[in-house]
């Protein structure tokens, strides 16, 4: 397999997870004998300090040519006094709405060697395996005007817009996955107060009469982030829009402990996707070898299933992932009282010796079996 994948590192820790994301397709890519081409493009504040924009024209265009897209992260206080219309944010933002990336996936496993890293108790959150599917591209992020009126600029205006394709979509894709999962969907919404989340659940309801193999519910938000923390266990896929899908998936980091261990992904209708790790820049932490790169690497085994169909190889980065973390290798995010803490490049480099050593057990099981 030949493809070609645009590295956007980013800002703040961006470069230094994103190093570590290359390292491991590269040796997947060894193990395997597939061919990843890598071409790196600015996002973000180091975009606008290159050349005054978030979004360079040279970056868009080299997505647009990539088969998938792995991004680190944007954003710091060194551009908070920059105007919205330049701000590192609008990069990624502009990126999601110029490639049509509507469908935003972030799942959450509970690691059984993290399980105590989290606030929660551990009878809460120990069977927790969902999938929180937001609207990425419409919503109140994107509609018209958002903008300060009145002479001192008292009144502030942001106005939430939705077309109905653009619900359906979203929603069709949450449907297909959940019947890929254990079949139960939760539509969360705010029905009983906004037009657009009334217009949101008659889609859920319309477009269900296709998937009787789909159990559906739907909550109210509030009850939603109530639930999450509650009962996390009870939801498999999670639908929802822009707004209430950004502050839901980062509520439900509290289940993994950090968000340094949530990866994400991005689709259109395609097969091209955006992948990322769900956590921020981390300026306080740039540069010092202290970041989780998990998030990260776990994003490239999305790619490798989702944009790549290659689920096998997914699987082994995952796995690498899971016996790192038996084996109590951690980052400080992780904040754990036993194992060994260790810094990025050396949790990267135990993650690629973990897929190293599957393949030479799968190598030699294979030489026995076969003869």
């Amino acid at each position: 397999m030949n493809k070609r994948i645009a590295v956007l590192p980013g800002d703040g820790i961006g470069p230094e997870v994103m190093n570590g994301a290359v390292r491991v397709l590269q040796a997947i890519s060894d193990c395997f004998d597939h061919e990843f081409s890598f071409e790196e493009g600015l996002i973000g504040g180091a975009a606008i300090d290159d050349c005054g924009q978030p979004l360079p024209e040279s970056t868009l265009a080299l997505c647009r040519e990539s088969d998938a897209i792995l991004l680190g992260a944007v954003g710091g206080p060194k551009w908070d006094s920059t105007s919205h219309a330049v701000r590192p944010e609008q990069g990624l933002l502009g990126l999601r709405k110029e490639l049509g990336l509507f469908a935003n996936l972030r799942p959450v496993t509970a690691y059984e060697p993290l399980i105590h890293a989290s606030t929660l108790k551990k009878e809460v959150i120990e069977n927790v395996d969902l999938l929180i599917v937001r609207e990425l591209t419409g919503g109140l992020y994107f509609g018209k005007p958002s903008e300060r009126r009145g002479e001192n600029k008292e009144l502030v205006v942001d106005t939430l817009v939705y077309n109905v394709y653009e619900i359906e979509r979203v929603v069709e894709k949450a449907f297909q996955l959940a019947q890929k999962r254990r079949g139960i969907l939760t539509s969360v919404d705010k029905a009983n107060v906004l037009e657009s989340s009334r217009m949101w659940r008659e889609v859920v309801n319309r477009i269900a009469k296709k998937y009787p193999d789909v159990t559906v519910n739907h909550m109210l938000v509030d009850s939603a982030s109530m639930q999450l923390i509650y009962r996390p266990e009870q939801f498999d896929v999670i639908v929802t829009e822009n707004l209430f899908g950004d502050i839901l998936s980062d509520e439900y980091s509290m289940i993994t402990g950090s968000l340094g261990m949530l990866p994400s992904a991005s689709l259109r209708s395609d097969l091209v996707g955006l992948y990322e790790p769900v956590h921020g820049s981390a300026p306080d932490i740039a540069g010092e070898n202290l970041a989780n790169p998990l998030g990260m690497i776990l994003s490239t085994a999305l790619m490798l299933k989702f944009s790549f169909g290659l689920d096998k190889e997914a699987h082994i980065i995952e796995e690498a992932v899971m016996k790192v973390l038996n084996e109590g290798y951690h980052t400080g995010d992780l904040n754990l009282q036993h194992g060994k803490q260790v810094g990025t490049t050396e949790m990267v480099q135990k993650v690629i010796d973990a897929i190293n050593e599957n393949q030479a057990i799968s190598g030699i099981l294979t030489t026995y079996i076969c003869g």
